[in-house]
């Protein structure tokens, strides 16, 4: 049972007084998506007390990366295992006055077979909308993690549609996070098509370019495994940041929708002065476009923490909440 003082700050932190209000997503962390946790804790380095340390650093909320249809039974039921690990790990980052984002993060069944993945994901938000629905105002659901590969932007709208008509059946007032189809940078928020009367919905764009640099070093691309040491920071590459986020911002400013940079990283094998530069950059420019933003992500390859002792990347926590660097 959450204590009542908790209670009392994730409400005042979500704004949850007000139906019309949505929560709000300033500075936020990717968690989760590759641990142990959701198979019965083997090989579970994140511990529930790494959401005091994520809100003691600053952030605001934190994404979790639910592999969620890979917990699913041949009938499209999903696992007790994993769904007791749901709860934990909701419960755990709201006790500890952080909202919670819970990302379905398996999209490579739909970014290879779209139809047969829309029932999927359709069966999946219902199961889950019923579960959490009257509860925990400071849960959000983010129907799909980057939509695309064959995907086309009218069978993503279609899937989309059917899911959020799944959740709104059970929880009418739960805000819900809508991705655009991962192809073509944030401009691909203009071929959206949302409900015009769900004003419940925030939209959501990743961003890593230049893939040459964020990507540099990392052995599953075979595109970007040959490349080392690439710098970034040059006037014109910063521009291009801008550049690449003001279709989607002047979008979200004609339909009134509001906005939130989900993930943006750069694999820990860059040059880290420069990792630390394009990561102040980009969080900054999100901010300049009145987005708030969830940093890809706490431990892994691209972490926010030295894997070996557990401790905050200095230069990278300092550039994520915008604090002069310490060896400028």
């Amino acid at each position: 049972m959450m204590r009542p003082l908790a209670l009392l700050a994730v409400m005042l932190l979500c704004g949850a007084a007000r139906a019309d209000e949505l929560p709000a997503l300033r500075r936020g962390i990717n968690v989760l998506g590759y641990d142990g946790i959701w198979n019965g804790e083997v090989d579970n380095p994140f511990r529930m007390n790494d959401f005091d340390r994520i809100r003691a650093a600053g952030f605001d909320h934190v994404r979790i990366n639910f592999f969620g249809l890979r917990h699913m039974d041949a009938t499209g039921k999903l696992g007790r295992t994993a769904l007791a690990a749901l709860d934990k790990a909701i419960d755990g980052a709201i006790a500890r006055g952080l909202v919670v984002v819970l990302d379905q993060h398996q999209n490579e069944e739909c970014v290879t077979t779209p139809l047969l993945c829309k029932d999927k994901l359709v069966a999946f938000w219902k199961q889950v909308s019923t579960r959490y629905a009257g509860t925990r105002p400071a849960l959000l659901y983010e129907i799909l993690n980057e939509p695309g590969g064959v995907m086309t932007h009218e069978q993503w709208n279609d899937a989309l549609a059917d899911a959020l008509a799944e959740i709104r059946a059970h929880d009418r007032e739960r805000p819900v996070v809508v991705a655009a189809l991962n192809v073509g940078g944030p401009v691909a928020v203009t071929q959206l098509r949302l409900p015009p009367d769900d004003r419940r919905l925030i939209v959501t764009v990743h961003y890593y370019e230049p893939m040459r640099f964020t990507h540099q070093s990392a052995p599953w691309s075979p595109d970007y495994a040959k490349f080392r040491n690439v710098a970034w920071g040059a006037a014109d590459s910063r521009a291009a940041v801008e550049a690449d986020f003001a279709p989607a911002a002047a979008w979200a400013r004609e339909n009134g929708r509001p906005m939130w940079l989900g993930e943006f990283g750069v694999y820990d094998k860059a040059p880290p002065l420069s990792r630390a530069a394009w990561t102040r950059h980009v969080a900054r420019a999100a901010e300049k476009s009145g987005w708030g933003w969830a940093f890809w992500e706490f431990d892994h390859e691209f972490a926010a923490i030295d894997i070996a002792t557990g401790a905050w990347r200095q230069d990278l926590l300092d550039a994520l909440m915008d604090k002069p660097p310490a060896n400028p």
